[in-house]
């Protein structure tokens, strides 16, 4: 797939994750309060600072973490206790692909999520290979996963997941040190996929261009809507603490 084309939306529900009343501890620290929002944007980012709670929600909507209050479902499903329903319909890449990246060979890597959705192995690296060639990078087929820079990385991890046809990704600060024609080329990617995407950042200029942003500040949502609406407001209190000399705002 070449990057700006776009997927064939497939025969699945609305987009659709819901997030009521989400409470989660870690640690004995309450890192999510009350979050509540129903996400049937295609494009939504999730902003705030380092320890808002950002990754911890995007682990929440992949089913990865169980909330100890209020109820997450994508679809109508409960994430985390469907896994079958997990693995089929969220896909997630972290912020390091070496966290994610498990298999020596590129080929290996895309056919294993196909594997464990119940195809013969086969029949899954035809269609991690029909994957490779869609984006352009047949020749990666037999490359070993280590040799690759971190770019190639986090795409290889976009080729995995969307292998497997989930109707949601979350990404988790992926293009965090990436150079900027790297990440620019990866955002090409993101915006040819049919999928809903739930992005991740602190950089706002990664998701101006979506539907709707929601902010987390300690671990509440203080903001929900268009980018026009959040993003100058999240900027002006950023640029506010970091105008400050007390550095008690950085204990975050």
């Amino acid at each position: 797939m070449a990057a700006g084309s776009k997927e064939q939306p497939g025969t699945r529900p609305r987009m659709s994750v819901d997030l009521r009343g989400i409470g989660v501890t870690l640690a004995g620290r309450a890192v999510l309060r009350d979050v509540t929002a129903r996400l049937a944007e295609g494009r939504i980012g999730i902003v705030g600072r380092n320890g808002s709670g950002k990754t911890t929600l995007a682990r929440v909507i992949a089913g990865l973490i169980v909330p100890d209050a209020g109820d997450a479902r994508t679809f109508g499903i409960d994430m985390a206790k469907d896994r079958r329903a997990a693995l089929k319909d969220v896909g997630i890449i972290f912020q390091n692909p070496d966290h994610q990246i498990i298999f020596p060979t590129v080929i290996e890597e895309i056919a294993f999520g196909l594997a464990q959705q119940g195809l013969r192995q086969s029949q899954a690296e035809a269609e991690a290979q029909q994957m490779l060639v869609r984006f352009g990078k047949a020749h990666w087929a037999d490359a070993a996963t280590h040799s690759l820079s971190q770019g190639q990385k986090q795409l290889l991890c976009l080729m995995s997941v969307l292998a497997m046809r989930p109707g949601v990704i979350v990404m988790d600060e992926p293009f965090s040190g990436l150079d900027i024609p790297t990440r620019l080329q990866l955002m090409r990617y993101l915006d040819g996929i049919a999928a809903q995407v739930v992005l991740v950042t602190h950089d706002p200029a990664q998701v101006r261009g979506f539907d709707r942003i929601l902010w987390l500040e300690g671990g509440r949502l203080i903001a929900d809507g268009p980018p026009a609406q959040v993003l100058p407001a999240f900027e002006a209190q950023m640029l506010d603490w970091g105008g400050m000399d007390d550095l008690a705002h950085l204990a975050h």
